[in-house]
């Protein structure tokens, strides 16, 4: 389902935990591959995100920059996404994360000409997105040639009715399946995306994806509510008050929240860790990427609506594919916007992004000062652990994130 999980990509809205806030997302994690390992003390190696903007079909919730393309330009921009590989430095890099889209379609022969373009490595991850059905042995083993470690499964829901009304064409059988083929081939970490408020989902239909977590048994999961923006069908056809795309048959926010603390209580009750406000994990299994974004270190990002930053500037590339080959098949740079952050807005994004994790956010004294107030108020309230230098959302903090971060840098 996915895509980079970057304050760019989780502006705060004034609700609890949302779909853009992940994929994602410290405290216990993987040992480190040896050739991966950075340093004691030594500079925060970056990570490294390439993005696939293609899909098989498009998902009525989906508001990322994704699309069904021709393949046609599928091919185009495989090999401009490989120019841009090529012809730029990603500095010394020790996760990657391929998402988009849905780069699980490509074939073994597309993906090997990707990976071709990598820097040769063993990573301390590597993740792939997967969309339940695109795995097969001939993928498998082109993803493992490139030395993938993990897989993310966009899910969504282990009901085939409601996974049906929102584009998916799986069953549970297909994603157990599914899982059995990665395990079997060598992915030693999967993570399965649910999310909490789609088209036709019931109270029941969602205890039955929990039970289905259960009987897969992954090391990771991650959990969403819907997001009804403007910029997926779903979310368009809601704020207008339609009924395409079974818009009279999404659960109310009171539901949704419901279904989301079921998930938290399951989960737990499963031995996950919720280490961020949308995301699970077992012991070493945390998204090792993931917190990179929400730790506010650099990443270096490749493809159309991809983001970089390098700890004061950010960098996104054009949003849609076409122009993304068009620019690059003229030899300009795909760079869209760049931006510098100044030191409000670096203490913006670190609070944005670090508040919504289970570690909390640490601050200079300077920057204790100024929270200090609003911090009281929230911790008053039930929301927020206050403890110099570090602020953490409480259990009932988490589902008011967005708000507590829009109270918090006033």
């Amino acid at each position: 389902m996915g895509t980079e999980v970057t304050p760019e990509t989780a502006k705060p809205n004034g609700h609890g935990p949302r779909r853009r806030q992940s994929k994602g997302h410290a405290g216990d994690v993987p040992r480190r591959a040896q050739r991966g390992k950075q340093a004691v003390g030594g500079p925060v190696r970056p990570g490294l995100y390439v993005s696939i903007p293609f899909c098989a079909q498009k998902c009525t919730y989906c508001n990322f920059s994704s699309q069904v393309y021709r393949r046609s330009l599928r091919t185009r921009y495989i090999s401009c996404l490989s120019t841009e590989l090529r012809e730029t430095d990603p500095g010394d890099p020790d996760t990657l994360y391929l998402g988009g889209g849905s780069p699980s379609m490509l074939e073994p022969q597309e993906f090997a000409l990707v990976a071709a373009c990598l820097p040769a490595r063993e990573w301390a991850e590597a993740t792939i997105e997967v969309a339940p059905g695109e795995a097969t042995s001939g993928r498998l083993r082109e993803w493992l040639k490139a030395g993938m470690t993990r897989a993310s499964l966009g899910v969504q829901s282990f009901d085939p009715r409601v996974a049906r009304q929102s584009g998916r064409r799986h069953t549970p059988e297909t994603v157990l399946s599914q899982i059995r083929l990665l395990r079997d081939g060598g992915i030693r970490q999967i993570s399965v995306d649910l999310i909490a408020g789609l088209a036709r989902q019931t109270r029941a239909t969602w205890e039955r994806s929990l039970e289905w977590v259960e009987r897969v048994d992954v090391e990771h999961v991650s959990v969403y509510m819907l997001e009804a923006d403007d910029e997926s069908r779903l979310g368009r056809e809601l704020q207008s008050g339609g009924q395409r795309y079974g818009a009279l048959h999404v659960p109310s926010e009171d539901e949704i929240v419901d279904m989301y603390l079921t998930a938290v209580e399951g989960l737990r009750g499963l031995g996950y860790e919720r280490y961020e406000v949308s995301n699970f994990a077992r012991t070493g299994a945390r998204s090792l990427h993931n917190l990179k974004y929400w730790r506010m270190e650099p990443y270096v990002g490749y493809g159309s609506d991809a983001h970089s930053f390098n700890g004061r500037v950010r960098r996104q590339n054009v949003p849609s594919a076409p122009e993304y080959v068009s620019r690059i098949d003229a030899a300009r740079s795909p760079l869209d916007r760049k931006e510098e952050l100044d030191a409000a807005r670096l203490l913006e994004d670190r609070v944005l992004t670090g508040l919504r994790a289970s570690d909390g956010i640490r601050l200079r004294t300077d920057e204790w000062r100024q929270l200090l107030p609003p911090a009281r108020r929230l911790a008053a309230r039930g929301w927020l652990r206050v403890q110099q230098p570090t602020l953490r959302l409480t259990d009932e903090g988490m589902l008011f994130a967005d708000q507590a971060v829009l109270e918090l840098l006033g």
